[in-house]
């Protein structure tokens, strides 16, 4: 093992850029500054109307100009953290190097689909509605439509503009697509497929349909009023996560290849765990043993053991399931006696839960938790379960020395995806 090998003799992979994009602004420093005083992002939605919906509230980014369409929000969030993140890493021209991109799985918007119908042939008993509407597509050409079900068109408009190199990956796990998208580009220069990699997550898949189905899963919060009070993680009245949207990137270069350009290097990916689970569609495992499993696989990817940890930015989407299990899956780690002394905190409970986004925005702030030194609050903290004994660092930020910390995104379908992020060494 040298400097600039881990130590199972692959190279280090260091975070030289990074850019972030939530409801609580554009850019690391507005969103950091807002998220250590406990500001929430969550509010009433005004884009579409919810007068007929049990939830009417969101973390959506509505200050980023875009089409109003869930691939061109989608793409605008990315662009705004690609930029910052490659500024951040004093990179400028074509980047020259692999995209991976976490995107989410869109459909077009309701008004579109109803444009469309309306423009289709009349039914009969020998054409479905499948077939009028490419009737309707071969008559008149609708780009704009086009593009909204096409997703995997943001990472060919990324690649375009910011000059990547070779095919652009686009995937898509759920909650863990963030965190996901981060491994891939750790294991490519691992490989020593490339000295670099832009790693991207993005979500502006906010609208009126996406909530019908959450509702219909039970999944969301029905606590609109007040807006700002209804995400709370790992509290007894919790009743579900608050939809949000959001981007981040990440610029990955070996540790060696950072060194040799003389670039700042803001941290290490250091192990990352994956496992898929099989249990349900979209429930969690109850036993929490594809979530534990996770875990263990990325702290013995990093070479760490359980008292090598100083923080955890835990999933905690605020929904009475995943939050019991992911504290069980977290004891079942740590130990009974261990897990109240390692400090956590649930970023949701003030940006919502961004979905694709996830796992690379809390991976930005886990960052930045060890670059300054300072822990953000889980909010809205004020009735703990009592079946849940966590260090939560409730309602107020804290000052901490953090050279470790694991970031868990645990999704729909059994995607679990986990990352531990160090300092640079010494």
């Amino acid at each position: 093992m040298s400097k600039f090998t881990d130590h199972l003799g692959r190279p280090l992979v260091a975070v030289t850029g990074m850019g972030v994009v939530t409801s609580l602004g554009r850019g690391l420093k507005d969103n950091w500054e807002k998220l250590t005083s406990g500001v929430s992002g969550i509010h009433a939605i005004s884009r579409f109307p919810t007068d007929h919906l049990s939830t009417r509230i969101a973390g959506t980014v509505d200050f980023i100009p875009s089409e109003q369409n869930p691939v061109a929000r989608s793409y605008a969030f990315a662009a705004a953290t690609i930029e910052e993140a490659l500024a951040m890493a004093g990179l400028s021209g074509d980047f020259d190097a692999p995209l991976f991109l976490a995107a989410p799985p869109v459909e077009p918007e309701w008004s579109m689909r109803f444009d469309l119908a309306d423009r289709a042939p009349p039914p009969s008993e020998d054409n479905d509605a499948y077939i009028r509407f490419l009737a309707a597509m071969r008559e008149k050409a609708d780009p704009a439509f086009h593009e909204a079900v096409m997703f995997g068109s943001i990472s060919e408009r990324i690649a375009d503009r910011f000059g990547t190199r070779g095919l652009p990956v686009t995937l898509s796990t759920a909650c863990a697509s963030g965190a996901t998208a981060i491994q891939l580009g750790v294991e490519a220069i691992r490989q020593g497929r490339t000295d670099r990699a832009m790693t991207v997550a993005t979500d502006g898949s906010v609208t009126a349909e996406a909530l019908v189905r959450f509702s219909l899963l039970s999944a969301l919060s029905t606590q609109n009023d007040p807006p700002e009070k209804a995400s709370k993680p790992f509290s007894k009245d919790r009743d579900g996560f608050v939809i949000a949207e959001g981007a981040a990137t990440l610029i990955l270069e070996s540790l060696e290849a950072a060194h040799a350009r003389g670039a700042t290097v803001y941290g290490i990916i250091r192990g990352c765990g994956e496992k898929a689970d099989h249990f349900h569609r979209t429930r969690s495992s109850p036993d929490g043993g594809p979530a534990i499993a996770t875990i263990r696989a990325a702290l013995e990817d990093a070479g760490l053991g359980i008292d090598g940890l100083d923080y955890i930015n835990a999933h905690g989407t605020s929904t009475p399931e995943n939050d019991k299990m992911e504290y069980s899956s977290l004891k079942a780690v740590f130990g009974e006696e261990m897990m109240p002394s390692i400090p956590l905190s649930s970023n949701k409970s003030m940006i919502g839960h961004t979905l694709t986004a996830a796992g690379a925005v809390e991976a930005v702030f886990s960052l930045q938790t060890m670059l300054t030194g300072v822990l953000p609050p889980t909010i809205n903290y004020n009735t703990p379960d009592p079946t849940i004994e966590l260090d939560v660092v409730p309602n107020a930020k804290r000052e901490a020395s953090v050279s470790s910390v694991l970031s868990n995104s645990f999704g729909f379908g059994g995607q679990n995806a986990c990352l531990v992020m160090t300092r640079e060494p010494s």
